[in-house]
């Protein structure tokens, strides 16, 4: 049976930094960020937009009333989660009117939950083809003003709808997963910003992407070659590469060209966007397949990875018509209609959070945003 990607799509919030004006506010030269990091924009998101938010106004835009009829199961991946005990995905079933008989839950691993959530998905659909699941991988990248990390935030979400026949990506049988109990990246509960050893963030991050390769290949007897293009998970956009180059050592150098010009698609989105945690690798695979040529039947191999650590490579196939399925025009319009902020605006947006122990309310543009807050409890604009 085939199982993959149907529907694809992303939101991000409608404000952004850009990086030269946030590297001279930090006395920075900005060529640090926009080539030493390869970010150009960042998100920015109001205290009225949440992981729930992004997620509705994600989803919404791939889902039909049929699809809502279908889909059993909602997962949201997120390490943004906003209750430590109510799923985030029991309020974006209701947001959406999906039908009541479905399952719905969060998954939590760091950057890695979107895949967890995915790998769930695909083996759901394997037991009940007519059914169709949502898969959602939503968060809010933050690491605090003027903080080492502050460059490499971001904010948004990547909604899939995973479904037998799919119409965009066959999701293959080949995944090999690592897990590594190491504290490169970790953010314990009641903390509101992460700890981060980034030396040993990225190093972490390159091996494990070279040890699951390495089991990948021998396990199911699979080279670079056999591949059109590899999306990776992108914390920042040179972090990805650095682990590409590091595996493309002993190739040759039309090889080597070939899979960095795919790889330089797969990163347009994200250089203006930051860090999406769980939703960046699907992000990076909707710009490869948005802004770069392939054809029915490529592979396309995914490294995911989730601090802490766990690390999986997998692999899909482009199907007949994916192309259209994209929502490329869409997706564009989103990013350039977005509102750049200078950076006294982006440091009082930053700054102004929301306090779940005062009652107000509130009044966002968007089509799904907090209204209000009373007992604690978020209320949602509703479609």
């Amino acid at each position: 049976m085939n199982v993959g990607i149907d529907k694809i799509s992303f939101f991000v919030p409608p404000y952004y930094v850009d990086m030269t004006d946030l590297a001279l506010a930090r006395e920075v030269d900005p060529n640090k960020f926009h080539i030493g990091i390869g970010q150009d924009k960042m998100a920015v998101n109001k205290k009225t937009q949440d992981i729930v938010t992004f997620a509705a106004n994600a989803a919404k835009n791939i889902l039909t009333d049929e699809d809502k009829k279908q889909i059993d199961m909602v997962i949201v991946g997120t390490e943004s989660g906003i209750d430590e005990s109510k799923a985030s995905a029991v309020v974006l079933h209701r947001l959406l009117g999906v039908q009541p008989f479905a399952r719905a839950f969060e998954m939590k691993e760091a950057c890695y939950a979107g895949t967890a959530a995915l790998q769930y998905a695909l083996a759901h659909i394997k037991s009940h083809p007519q059914s169709k699941v949502l898969v959602v991988a939503s968060d809010i990248a933050k690491y605090g003003i003027a903080s080492g990390g502050e460059p490499t935030q971001g904010a948004g979400a990547v909604a899939m709808l995973v479904s037998a026949d799919p119409k965009i990506l066959q999701l293959n049988d080949d995944s090999v997963a690592l897990t590594q109990d190491i504290y490169d990246f970790w953010r314990p509960v009641g903390y509101e910003y992460p700890m981060v050893d980034g030396q040993l963030s990225n190093e972490t991050y390159i091996q494990a992407f070279q040890k699951v390769w390495e089991e990948y290949q021998h396990r199911n007897q699979k080279s670079i070659a056999d591949f059109a293009a590899l999306a990776f998970h992108i914390p920042y956009t040179k972090m990805g590469k650095k682990a590409l180059l590091a595996t493309l050592e002993d190739e040759s150098s039309n090889e080597q060209e070939r899979i960095l010009t795919k790889y330089e698609a797969s990163i347009v989105y994200s250089r203006q966007v930051g860090n999406l945690y769980t939703g960046s690798l699907y992000l990076g695979l909707i710009s490869l397949l948005e802004n770069s040529e392939l054809k029915v039947g490529d592979q396309i191999g995914l490294f995911s990875y989730g601090s802490g650590t766990v690390a999986e490579f997998f692999s899909g196939t482009l199907v007949e018509g994916y192309q259209n399925q994209l929502l490329t025009m869409l997706h564009q319009k989103q990013l350039a209609e977005r509102k750049g902020l200078s950076i006294a605006e982006y440091e009082k947006m930053f700054n102004d959070r929301l306090d779940i122990n005062e009652d107000s309310d509130y009044e966002d543009s968007l089509l799904y945003s907090i209204t209000s807050i009373s007992n604690t409890v978020r209320a949602y604009k509703e479609n």
